[in-house]
């Protein structure tokens, strides 16, 4: 499958559009091909380097950390989702890589897509979605009323 991989850690040189496995699943995760994916700082900053030390991804890899597209298939756990379900998500830190045809996700790290959004749209949402619940409701405690 087609893919954007990071060679080596800090060089803008080491980036590049390649081939890299379809990902195997494992029991409880869904292969989605991606529709649509967003860029974040966070991707910008895991390629040079600065995560390293606590997120140390093994070169090559791939970068994206938000998806939308549709299921390919599931692993035999997942009970949620089907093929041909339109998803969106984020997956978890140690298993990135949504600048990529494919990638097997963490059942639990996705959601059905709302009908109301296209591909593009969805794929803006999740890791920004996470941020602002974590300094709104976790950091700022805002509650309703």
């Amino acid at each position: 499958m087609k893919a954007f991989i990071i060679d080596q850690y800090k060089s803008a040189a080491a980036r590049r559009i390649g081939e890299m496995p379809t990902p195997v699943l494992k029991n409880d995760q869904v292969l989605v091909k991606v529709h649509a994916a967003s860029i974040n700082p966070l991707d910008s900053k895991i390629a040079a380097g600065a995560f390293k030390p606590i997120l140390p991804y093994r070169t090559p890899f791939v970068l994206g950390h938000d998806l939308a597209g549709v299921v390919e298939q599931v692993g035999s756990a997942v009970r949620r989702f089907k093929p041909g379900d339109a998803v969106y998500g984020r997956p978890r830190d140690g298993a990135i890589g949504t600048f990529a045809e494919f990638i097997a996700v963490n059942e639990a790290d996705l959601a059905t897509k709302p009908k109301n959004l296209t591909m593009e749209e969805a794929a803006s949402i999740p890791l920004v979605g996470l941020t602002a619940w974590q300094v709104l409701v976790e950091r700022a405690q805002v509650k309703l009323g």
